[in-house]
């Protein structure tokens, strides 16, 4: 277990002045959106948050894109069921989204 490079090596002198080390987890990385790479805000990162709903926001693609892509995901797959836009018009990263809330 201690082998992996998944747990951080922490060097610690004791109050009786040996050397040891302590293994902690390490801490991820804060999540970014899907499309545009942004870091996402109100999600909480912490170890302690108990149940989904604090952890992620609600709406629509929460926790996976931002609200400006999200919006303009919306966007985007109304202007395709009005017949406005085709599918092969839009970007490449966007197109699952829209699809997603197509089928919904």
């Amino acid at each position: 277990m201690y082998r992996s490079r998944s747990l951080r090596k922490l060097a610690r002198v004791t109050p009786k002045k040996r050397n040891i080390i302590h293994y902690k987890k390490k801490a991820g990385n804060r999540p970014h959106c899907a499309i545009c790479s942004k870091e996402l805000n109100g999600i909480n990162v912490s170890k302690n948050a108990k149940g989904k709903s604090l952890r992620t926001n609600v709406r629509i693609f929460g926790g996976v894109l931002c609200a400006n892509c999200a919006a303009d995901i919306v966007k985007l797959a109304s202007r395709i069921e009005h017949g406005e836009l085709k599918l092969n018009e839009i970007g490449i990263k966007q197109r699952n989204y829209v699809l997603q809330l197509i089928s919904h």
